[in-house]
């Protein structure tokens, strides 16, 4: 039987590898490599339990750190693992640190790599996460991607065809799976939130690191609670920027601590608008067809700005005040219907996998 083996680091990783985990029970042998990128229980062990998922075989606890030494330590926790176990095959999810690092290593160690959301661009190479898609891209020996965008990226890249296989999305697998499993109502009496609400989450460095990004934004979320409740489920790195910004965070927006999967999915698809700077919840959003306001100049997800529910708004207070309300005040669209988002992608991404003439 196939033997692979999936590394994952961080919550965006876990919700794709648990659909191709789950897809390829019977068929492949599988270990699961938790890299400890994301280690606190909010941001990890509570992802495995509601997502069906096995514990991680080994955990490599590598925690956090900057960027050169986290991905280091990775790479150096994880190549006695793969040297000792030598999958047929090593499957990285996404574009964090821990996918560029076990990218890294097994291009030394001769292991045949498979990346999950491969061909994604943004175009903008300050995004650390830009260069790790980069990268894993060009060391991959099959290349999974969701979207058409992603194809023409990899063939102006160089990428021969024949590594590249489009299969969706596939983290819309877990989302289709798992959203019947979601009590919206329940969780919004528990919250106290009667009203329409806003549902923010904010983390990466360019909007939350300097106090002369964050505070402006923060400003215009605080300006929308005059006619809705903003729930803010705050990432370690948001919370302390916040305290520092102003002492003690805004008493007027609802902060929480980090949401499990099921949690978060319940808010998202009860929100009136969605505030963020992550690229799954413009997917995600994309596919409920709830509006989402994207605090960043790019996407390297275009199509849910093409055909989703998504709008970048840059990092300019006033056009995030005026689209928020703009948005508001807007009756609901349809969720659009968007090409391989059908909850299948996995097993798509499977078949090649047990297939071991397509790569």
């Amino acid at each position: 039987m196939l033997s692979i083996l999936h590394v994952v680091g961080a919550r965006p990783n876990f919700m794709k590898m648990a659909a191709v985990h789950r897809a390829a029970e019977g068929r492949i042998e599988q270990t699961i490599v938790h890299t400890g990128q994301h280690y606190d229980a909010a941001m990890s062990q509570v992802f495995f339990e509601q997502l069906g998922v096995p514990p991680p075989t080994v955990d490599l606890e590598v925690g956090s750190g900057t960027h050169a030494v986290q991905t280091a330590a990775v790479m150096t926790r994880l190549e006695p693992v793969l040297d000792a176990r030598r999958p047929d095959l090593v499957v990285v999810y996404g574009d964090v640190n821990s996918t560029l690092a076990a990218a890294l290593v097994c291009s030394k160690l001769g292991l045949p790599v498979a990346h999950v959301e491969a061909g994604l661009r943004s175009r903008d190479r300050t995004m650390p996460e830009e260069i790790n898609r980069l990268v894993t891209d060009t060391l991959s020996d099959i290349l999974f991607t969701p979207s058409t965008d992603a194809d023409a990226n990899l063939a102006a890249e160089g990428i021969p065809t024949a590594r590249v296989h489009r299969v969706g999305n596939v983290m819309i697998d877990t989302l289709v799976r798992l959203l019947p499993a979601t009590e919206p109502e329940r969780l919004c009496r528990r919250l106290g939130l009667a009203r329409p609400f806003v549902l923010v989450t904010l983390h990466r460095p360019a909007n939350v690191d300097d106090p002369a990004a964050l505070g402006p934004l923060v400003d215009v979320l605080v300006e929308l609670t005059d006619s809705v409740d903003v729930v803010f489920p705050v990432h370690p790195r948001t919370r302390a920027a916040l305290a520092r910004l102003a002492g003690a965070p805004p008493a007027a927006l609802r902060l929480l601590e980090p949401l499990g999967y099921l949690e978060f999915l319940a808010l998202e698809r009860r929100a009136a608008l969605v505030v963020t700077d992550s690229g799954g919840i413009q997917e995600e959003t994309s596919f409920l067809g709830v509006p989402c306001l994207t605090v960043r100049d790019n996407t390297e997800r275009p199509i849910t700005v093409e055909q989703g529910t998504n709008f970048l708004v840059g990092r300019d207070p006033e056009r995030l005040r005026r689209e928020a309300r703009r948005a508001l005040a807007a009756p609901r669209r349809q969720a659009p219907r968007l090409p391989l988002w059908d909850g299948r992608a996995a097993e798509r991404i499977v078949d090649v996998l047990a297939s071991r003439t397509a790569w």
